[in-house]
């Protein structure tokens, strides 16, 4: 970072590779922007999301289900756990869980 000029209010301004440092932050945070429109949202999880879950979720591990169904690991967690699934008790002895 260099200076670039003194202002009358006594206030620096700073170039950082010939861009002033505010311009260089808007255009940045616009960057930023645009990456988030791009990203994937899920949202709403459809009825074929919630049957599938429902008939694999008790014998298959929750990272397992997740990979299957797109969708991160803490949304199935939550998901499962709003509709009151568990695991079966088979699968948490396969596991050394029960």
């Amino acid at each position: 970072m260099t200076v670039l000029d003194y202002t009358v209010t006594g206030l620096f301004i700073y170039k950082i590779n010939g861009v002033p440092f505010s311009e260089r932050n808007a255009k940045m945070a616009k960057k930023k922007k645009a990456a988030r429109k791009t990203r994937k949202k899920r949202g709403l999880w459809s009825k074929d999301d919630v049957k599938l879950l429902k008939k694999i979720f008790r014998n298959s591990s929750t990272a397992a289900v997740a990979k299957e169904l797109g969708r991160p690991l803490d949304a199935v967690k939550k998901k499962a756990s709003r509709i009151g699934l568990t695991k079966s008790r088979q699968y948490m002895k396969s596991i050394g869980r029960a």
